[in-house]
Formats: C-alpha cells, sequence, structure tokens
C-alpha cells in the first residue's frame, strides 16, 4: 500500500509540476529556429512576428537561421529538442515536400511536429520572357505538344515548389519540356530577362516588379482564385487545368508532445498578431499575403500537400541523396 502511495504522489507531484510550467509559460526566451539563412523570405517572415510575438508573451522571442540541406537541417535539430514551447520551428513549404524529396529527411511531417500557424502563402506564377510570341497558358500548351518535348522552363531551384508546380503542370497537362536547373532565382531571372528560356515558373511574389515593369509576360498563376495585384491573368483550375493549384507558404510549428495550453497560447497570440493592419501590410510588401492558417486548417494542408507533392516527385523521378 505504502508503495503504490509513493508512486500515486509521484504522479501527483509531476502532473502538478507540468500544470505550474505551463501556467508560467514562458519563463524564459524562446527561439524560432528558421529553416534559411538569413535574408530569405522565410527569415523575413519570421523576423516580422518574433518581436511582437515576444511583446505578447513578456520574454524576447530570438531568431537562429539553421540554413541547409533545403530545410533539413533545422527541423532535425528542433525535433532533437524538448517539446516544451521554448523552440519554435519555422519553414517554408520544403517541411511538406522534404520527406520526398531527400532521401535523408529524418522526420515525419504528419507525427512529429505539431503544426501551429500558417502566416503567410502566396501562389507560383508562369511567365514567358516579354519577347515571346506566346500571350497565353493555351498557346504554350498547344505549342509544347507540337515541340514534341523542345520546349524548355525553368525555376528558382531543384525541389523548389516553383519547380514542382511546372512538374504539376506537365503532370495535369501531359506535356513535355527540359528543366533548366539554375543555382537560384537570380540566374534564373537572368535567363528568362534574356529570352534564354521558354518559361519561367516562380513565386509571385520574387516577379512581382518584373511584371510591374513590363519585363515578362504572365500567363497563369497557380492559386484557387486569382491572385488581386494580377487581375487579368487566370488561374489554371479557369484554364481546365484541375487539380494544380499550389502555393509557397511560410509556417510555424512546434514539436510533438508540445503541451496543449502552450499551442492554445502561441496560436491566440499569433492570430491576434497577424490580424493587426500593419503585420498584414508588411506581409503584402513581401508578397506574402496574410492567410493565419491554424492548427486545424494547417494540418489539413499537410494532410494534403504531403501526398501530392509525392506524386509529383516519384513521377517526375526527383531524389536528393
Amino acid at each position: 500500500m505504502s508503495t503504490l502511495r509513493t508512486l500515486l504522489l509521484a504522479a501527483l507531484g509531476a502532473l502538478l509540476a507540468c500544470a505550474s510550467a505551463q501556467a508560467e509559460y514562458p519563463d524564459k526566451q524562446i527561439t524560432m529556429v528558421v529553416c534559411f539563412p538569413a535574408g530569405g523570405g522565410t527569415d523575413i517572415a519570421a523576423r516580422l512576428v518574433n518581436i511582437p510575438l515576444g511583446e505578447a508573451l513578456g520574454k524576447p522571442v530570438v531568431i537562429e537561421n539553421r540554413g541547409g540541406a533545403g530545410g533539413n537541417i533545422a527541423i532535425a535539430a528542433v525535433k532533437r529538442l524538448p517539446a516544451d514551447g521554448y523552440t519554435l520551428l519555422v519553414c517554408s513549404s520544403a517541411y511538406v515536400v522534404n520527406p520526398s524529396l531527400y532521401a535523408q529527411a529524418a522526420y515525419d511531417p504528419l507525427k512529429d511536429f505539431i503544426p501551429v500557424m500558417v502566416m503567410g502563402a502566396s501562389p507560383n506564377v508562369f511567365v514567358v520572357p516579354t519577347q515571346s510570341e506566346i500571350k497565353s497558358m493555351k498557346e504554350f500548351i498547344e505549342k509544347a505538344k507540337a515541340s514534341g518535348g523542345k520546349m524548355n522552363w525553368t525555376s528558382p531551384g531543384a525541389g523548389t515548389t516553383p519547380q514542382l508546380a511546372g512538374e504539376l503542370l506537365k503532370l495535369r497537362t501531359g506535356i513535355q519540356m527540359q528543366h533548366i536547373p539554375f543555382p537560384g532565382a537570380g540566374p534564373a531571372t537572368n535567363a528568362v530577362l534574356a529570352g534564354q528560356v521558354d518559361l519561367y515558373t516562380a513565386n509571385i511574389g520574387s516577379v512581382q516588379g518584373l511584371i510591374d515593369g513590363g519585363k515578362v509576360r504572365p500567363i497563369a498563376v497557380t492559386a484557387k482564385k486569382r491572385w488581386a495585384p494580377l487581375p487579368d491573368v487566370p488561374t489554371l483550375e479557369e484554364l481546365g487545368i484541375k487539380d494544380a493549384d499550389s502555393d509557397t507558404f511560410q509556417a510555424v510549428y512546434v514539436a510533438a508532445g508540445t503541451p496543449q495550453p502552450i499551442v492554445d497560447r502561441l496560436v491566440k497570440e499569433l492570430t491576434i498578431i497577424l490580424a493587426r493592419p500593419d503585420t498584414r501590410e508588411k506581409f503584402d510588401k513581401i508578397g506574402l499575403p496574410v492567410v493565419a492558417e491554424g492548427p486545424d486548417m494547417f494540418r489539413k494542408r499537410v494532410e494534403r500537400e504531403v501526398p501530392m507533392f509525392k506524386e509529383i516527385i516519384d513521377k517526375a523521378g526527383l531524389k536528393i541523396q
């Protein structure tokens, strides 16, 4: 009986300690581990919320950039740390892509993390050089089919969501075109401006300035509905190309096992921050409109996109060792 009593008291003590820790959360600095180096879209999105989040929580929220392996280094690092809410993972759509793309991605996107909040998302856009004779996606598809696979296209890099959007276009329309790889958005953009490629798939935020300046011609977007800054550019679905919408999102996660009250607190504060007009204006300026998808919608997104990207990657034969 004394042994049972001791065990019960120990269990009660542990529960009380856990409840106390949650009630006091946070009582120290919180770290946002960003999947990519400073200056990129994921980093900028994190820096738009870390200071106001720290103010709301009463403790500093600092940024730690852990780039490398397409985001896998940061993801693996956060997975190994205690699930106590003091380390937040900030990652792009790479989170749902990497398990299928990288042979060494050592995490399960459906089990190892709790989706907290999709901060913002923007679709991809298909553009052609202004000197191109192609004026629409319909014309491009017709020409690609007639060329017998001789037409080419490019994207910001291997395994990026813009490349996968292009692969999805091929999959849904049956066209063949050669992907010309470039080491990043800069060289790829230069090739488009020089008229060296037939089609460029990019995140809208990265080419909006080129579109506004008349340097490239947009022919379709991958959004579910038309993009407000490009009201005359049709969606793929409008063109009869079904199940081809995709976007690039930036989101916050915590490790699986993080106490629910802590998750709820983070969701609450991020929702308030993302609803502020000044925050929305800042996100709009970087081409990443606020969507503020909470845990339920975010989880459904992950459950939908993981198999979608796996299908694309497997059929395109894309794999990084």
